[in-house]
């Protein structure tokens, strides 16, 4: 796809800014070459990201576009901040496609500031029933469907930030005993029904559970306290970032903060009163979290930050008091800023080990 084309798409999704639900009709050609190109750099970069900070962590999207747009707005648009989504991009809302196509043509135009992991939602067997595929057919037809099928099946599946914080979409699996094994998994893959990647992309963490636990969504385990501390010693890491769970708060804590969820689709469904959170990591891996507070009666939405981790604590604008220093990395307030342009800021690649072999 031509730079000039690549604009003219990420322009058009863009215009829809401050019109929630208005649909953006790219053609069928424009949206294969999206996923036929993204393709080829998932493809082309580890299946475990080794990314540096700063960078902003976003958690499920489900299909909310207009979220993701002022996720966007405020975090500001790439290149002016390096991104990682967490996975579960489609599905149970109502613009899918945007939401996808948006993401997929940040990834090629700035393929090493923008990252992309898979969710459990980016697989054929769980999208054709939660939503994706009746807006493919809907909107298109079941072939475009198939391409994205295509796309997600070469996602990576983990990042680690800074040596330190390990991202996924679900959380740890009793077969991963090495990062290797991550980074050794083949692509292009269908998500099995068990094993490595089945628990990276749908297992949880349980207080509950000593070990590993049966998991109610009859899919993969839960893990408890204990196993989440031994594999980050084993590791020498300070963080899990996760996401795969709503959360009343936008983000929830685990295990004395070794864990964090991160959910960034408010009003998930238009069911839950959740707020949605993004976390930003600067370069000393001083982390903090943006909240996308959730809608009331007027369709606005605050933007503020917080670092409570009191459960049943709404978001407020408040200002916020800092989180106690966690091993190499703390928690702290970090202010909402107005957002600027994105020409404001050079590229900066952050992935460490770009290779061709994943």
């Amino acid at each position: 796809m031509e730079p000039s084309v690549l604009d003219g798409v990420i322009n058009r999704l863009l215009e829809v800014r401050g019109r929630p639900g208005k649909q953006v009709q790219l053609s069928e050609s424009l949206i294969r070459q999206l996923c036929l190109q993204s393709r080829e750099i998932f493809l082309q970069q580890p299946n475990l990201l080794d990314l540096e900070a700063p960078i902003k962590i976003c958690g499920d999207i489900h299909g909310q576009y207009s979220d993701l747009l002022r996720l966007f707005e405020y975090g500001g648009l790439p290149p002016q901040s390096n991104y990682l989504f967490l996975g579960d991009y489609v599905d149970r809302g109502k613009h899918s496609l945007e939401t996808i196509c948006l993401l997929l043509a940040y990834k090629i135009k700035y393929p090493e500031n923008f990252f992309l992991l898979r969710g459990n939602h980016e697989c054929a067997s769980v999208n054709r029933i939660y939503g994706f595929y009746d807006e493919c057919k809907r909107r298109f037809n079941v072939r475009l469907w198939r391409v994205f099928t295509d796309c997600f099946n070469c996602l990576p599946v983990a990042a680690l930030i800074g040596q330190k914080i390990l991202c996924m979409h679900g959380g740890l699996s009793p077969d991963l005993h090495d990062l290797d094994q991550i980074r050794n998994l083949q692509r292009p893959i269908d998500v099995p029904e068990t094993g490595l990647l089945c628990d990276l992309l749908w297992s949880d963490p349980s207080k509950d559970v000593k070990a590993w636990g049966i998991n109610d969504r009859g899919v993969s385990y839960t893990f408890g306290p204990d196993k989440l501390a031994e594999f980050l010693q084993k590791h020498d890491l300070d963080l899990v970032c996760r996401a795969h769970q709503v959360v009343e708060d936008g983000y929830e804590f685990f295990a004395d903060r070794q864990l964090v969820t991160i959910f960034s689709a408010p009003n998930y469904c238009g069911e839950f009163d959740n707020a949605g959170a993004m976390l930003s990591v600067d370069e000393t891996l001083m982390c903090s979290f943006q909240i996308l507070k959730p809608a009331e009666k007027k369709p606005r939405f605050g933007f503020g930050s917080t670092t409570t981790d009191k459960s049943g604590t709404p978001p407020t604008k408040t200002k916020s008091r800092a989180i106690h220093r966690l091993s190499r990395f703390e928690f702290a307030a970090q202010p909402s800023t107005e957002p600027t342009s994105s020409d404001e800021k050079k590229k900066h690649p952050i992935l460490t080990k770009y290779c061709s072999k994943s």
